[in-house]
C-alpha cells in the first residue's frame, strides 16, 4: 500500500516538523514513532511525548486506500537526510515494514500499529482563541524564555506564565533568581483576565517552528489544554497545573535612580570581565558612581579584571554583585540600542531593567553577595 510519492523535501519538511518532540528513550516504544494516517488525498503526520503533540499534512495522491502505521521518527529522518536531492522518494507499507526507496537506494523499517499510538485526547471545550501574528508570538516569546527554571523541583518555575485580559497578552518566566516580564497588544479584546502555564518543552517548540513574519497563528484554550495553529501546522499541549509567583509583587515600582547606558557596551564588557570570574559563581560586581559604573571580577587563582564605562548617572554610589550570566541573557535577547538600570538604596534590593523603546519590558535580577 503506497502512503506517499514525492520530492525528498516535500515529505523531509513535514517530518522534521514533527520530529523535534520525539523522545529516542521511552518506556513506551511507540512514542520512539511518527504516526503516518493517510486518508483519501490527505497525508497527516503526528508525534507525541504524552504531554504535547504536533500535527502536520501534506497532499499526496488519492488511490483509494486508506492507510495508517508508526515508524521510527528518528531512523526515517536520518534516511531521508541521507538521499540525493534529486531522487523522488516513495514509502510504501508491506508486511508490517515500511519500505522506503528512492532511486536505486532501498531501506525497510519495522513499523508498530497504528492503533497502539496514543494521540492525545481533546478535554474540555477549546472556548477561548486568540489571533495574533506570528512575529508577535515570537518576539514576546524570545524577551522571557531564558528566565526560564530547569528542571527546578517548583515544576510551575519549570515553564512560562501567560496571561490574556483585554487586548493585552503578557508573558511571565521566573528561575527564582530573576524574573522577565513582557507583553504585546492584540487587535481583539481577550475578555476577563485568564492564566495558564505553558510548559518549557512546548515553549521551545513553539521557537523552533514559528516564522518572524506576519502570518497568523490561533491560539485555542481549554482548562488544561493549549492548542497553536499556523502554516499547516496543529500543537497541543497540556498546561501546567500550580500556582505560578506573584510576578506583580517582585517588579519594583517605587525606583527613582537609574542609570543609562548603552546596551553592546555594557554586554562586551562583561563578557571580558566573566572570562576570570569563579567559575562555580560566575559573580561580578558593579560599582555605580557619578557618570561611572567600574565592572570587576576575581577568582580562586587570585586573578581580576576591571572595566570602566561612561554611564548617564548623578545618583549616590551603590556597589553590587551579580551573576554576570543573568545580565548577559537579558542583554544578548534584547535588540535596542541603550538600556536602563533601575537601582534600589541598598546592595541588597533586586535590580530593574528596563529599556526606553518597549515599556512592556522588564527584567528583575536578584544581586550575590560577591
Amino acid at each position: 500500500m503506497e502512503l506517499v510519492k514525492c520530492s525528498k523535501d516535500t515529505l523531509l519538511n513535514p517530518l522534521q516538523v514533527v520530529c523535534g518532540i520525539v523522545e529516542r528513550r521511552h518506556t513506551l516504544p511507540v512514542l520512539a514513532n511518527v504516526l503516518f494516517r493517510k486518508t483519501a488525498d490527505t497525508l497527516t503526520l503526528t508525534s507525541t511525548d504524552i504531554e504535547i503533540q504536533i500535527k502536520t499534512q501534506l497532499a499526496v495522491a488519492d488511490n483509494g486506500e486508506d492507510v495508517s502505521t508508526t515508524v521510527n521518527a528518528k531512523k526515517l529522518l536520518d534516511i531521508l537526510k541521507s538521499l540525493p536531492d534529486a531522487k523522488d522518494v516513495a514509502l510504501n507499507l508491506k508486511d508490517n515494514k515500511l519500505a522506503i526507496s528512492s532511486g536505486k537506494s532501498k531501506f525497510n523499517l519495522q513499523t508498530l500499529p497504528a492503533n497502539d499510538f496514543p494521540e492525545m485526547a481533546k478535554t474540555g471545550d477549546f472556548s477561548h482563541k486568540i489571533e495574533l501574528k506570528q512575529k508577535s508570538l515570537t518576539a514576546l516569546l524570545n524577551k522571557a524564555d531564558y528566565a526560564m527554571a530547569v528542571q527546578d523541583i517548583r515544576y510551575y518555575l519549570n515553564g512560562m506564565l501567560m496571561i490574556v485580559e483585554g487586548n493585552q497578552l503578557s508573558v511571565v518566566a521566573t528561575d527564582g533568581h530573576r524574573l522577565a516580564y513582557a507583553n504585546t497588544i492584540t487587535e481583539q479584546d481577550l475578555g476577563e483576565k485568564k492564566e495558564f502555564i505553558l510548559p518549557r518543552k512546548t515553549v521551545m517548540e513553539l521557537q523552533r517552528l514559528l516564522k518572524d513574519n506576519d502570518e497568523d497563528v490561533t491560539i485555542e484554550l481549554s482548562n488544561n489544554q493549549i492548542r497553536f495553529m499556523f502554516h499547516n501546522i496543529e500543537l497541543t499541549s497540556k498546561l501546567v497545573e500550580g500556582k505560578f509567583p506573584d510576578y506583580q509583587k517582585v517588579i519594583p515600582k517605587d525606583y527613582t535612580k537609574a542609570v543609562h547606558i548603552n546596551r553592546q557596551v555594557l554586554q562586551q564588557a562583561l563578557q571580558r570581565v566573566a572570562i576570570l570570574s569563579n567559575e562555580k559563581f560566575k559573580g561580578v560586581r558593579c560599582l555605580v558612581e557619578s557618570n561611572t559604573i567600574k565592572v570587576s571580577s576575581t577568582n580562586t587563582d587570585q586573578e581580576n579584571a576591571l572595566e570602566e564605562l561612561d554611564v548617564d548617572y548623578d545618583g549616590d554610589a551603590l556597589d553590587i554583585g551579580f551573576n554576570v550570566h543573568y545580565l548577559l541573557d537579558v542583554l544578548g535577547n534584547q535588540k535596542t540600542e541603550n538600556i536602563i538600570l533601575n537601582l534600589g538604596n541598598s546592595a541588597n534590593q533586586s535590580v530593574l531593567i528596563t529599556v526606553q523603546d518597549d515599556e512592556a519590558f522588564k527584567y528583575v535580577v536578584m544581586p550575590m553577595r560577591i
